[in-house]
C-alpha cells in the first residue's frame, strides 16, 4: 500500500501517440496519476473529459496529469481521437504499476466477482513522493478536488 510522504514507485511505460513516458523524468513537477478500468466507458470517459477540460489548469499549477490503464496503446490512441483528449494515456498492460500502486485487485459488480482496476488517484510531489491518494474515486466533481491538491501543493 502507499504511504504518504513515501516514494511513488518510479516506472517507464508506453504512451498514446507513440513513445513511453517516465515518472522519475517528469520531476520537478507535480503528477496527477489516474488509475481506470477501461477506455471508452461511461465514467472513464467522463474523467478522461474532466481532466482534459482542466488539463491548461493543471498545467499553470505545475502539474502533468496521465492517466493509466492495462489497456493497449492502440485503444488509447481511438480513446484519445474519439474524444479529442488533452491528457496522456499510458499502457500498464502487464499491470506491474497497478499492482505497485494497490489498484488492481478483486472487484465485485451486478453480483460477480472480477479482478480489475480500482479507479484510483495518486498525487505525486515533485519531489517524487506521494502527497495524497484517492482510493475507490467518484467520477463527479473529482478533477476539481485534485485540481485544488495540486494548487494546496
Amino acid at each position: 500500500m502507499l504511504e504518504i510522504g513515501g516514494t511513488a514507485p518510479d516506472f517507464t511505460l508506453p504512451r498514446d501517440g507513440g513513445g513511453t513516458v517516465t515518472l522519475s523524468a517528469l520531476r520537478p513537477k507535480a503528477v496527477v496519476l489516474y488509475f481506470y478500468p477501461k477506455d471508452d466507458t461511461p465514467g472513464c470517459t467522463t474523467e478522461a473529459l474532466d481532466f482534459t477540460a482542466r488539463a491548461a489548469e493543471f498545467e499553470a499549477a505545475g502539474a502533468v496529469v496521465i492517466g493509466i490503464s492495462k489497456d493497449p496503446v492502440a485503444s488509447h490512441d481511438k480513446f484519445v481521437a474519439k474524444h479529442s483528449l488533452g491528457i496522456a494515456l499510458v499502457s500498464d498492460a502487464e499491470g506491474d504499476t497497478c499492482e505497485a500502486y494497490g489498484t488492481w485487485g478483486e472487484k465485485k459488480m451486478y453480483g460477480k466477482t472480477f479482478m480489475g482496476i480500482t479507479r484510483t488517484t495518486v498525487l505525486v510531489d515533485g519531489a517524487g513522493k506521494v502527497a495524497r491518494v484517492w482510493p475507490k474515486v467518484k467520477v463527479a466533481g473529482h478533477a476539481d478536488e485534485v485540481l485544488e491538491a495540486v494548487r494546496a501543493l
